[in-house]
């Protein structure tokens, strides 16, 4: 009996989870799919395989949304941490996107760098505190 018990002990500490490998996993901020229409949805697919490279990205969250219009097509629209920084159109009929996607990924990177130096220096504080 005293071994069963034994057992276990030795299992359990053997797969608890090491509290340095825990410090090690960090989890990327979010690119949510908000979108509708199959155009939206490649413009998401195409631009989350682009966000997957972008590194330091804890703490940013990104929404691609959409809105139909029924004869004009769609709108798209990304969103950083809740401001809009991207805005695209697409026809009702298919259109290329990729050219979408690298531009609105060029906007997401400058807009993350301007994020990250607006947190590096206070002498840049936009309410001047």
């Amino acid at each position: 009996m005293l071994r069963h018990y034994l057992i276990i002990l030795l299992l359990l500490i053997a797969y608890t989870p090491n509290s340095r490998a825990a410090e090690e996993v960090e989890i990327g901020g979010l690119l949510l799919n908000n979108t509708i229409s199959n155009s939206g949805y490649q413009f998401y697919y195409h631009l989350n395989q682009y966000w997957l490279d972008i590194p330091n990205t804890k703490g940013i969250n990104v929404i691609i949304s959409e809105k139909i219009s029924p004869k004009a097509g769609t709108r798209v629209s990304m969103y950083l941490n809740h401001r809009v920084i991207y805005v695209t159109y697409m026809g009702r009929r298919k259109s290329p996107i990729k050219r979408k996607v690298e531009t609105a990924i060029y906007k997401l990177i400058d807009e993350i760098a301007k994020l990250e130096q607006q947190h590096g220096s206070i002498d840049l504080a936009e309410n001047g505190w």
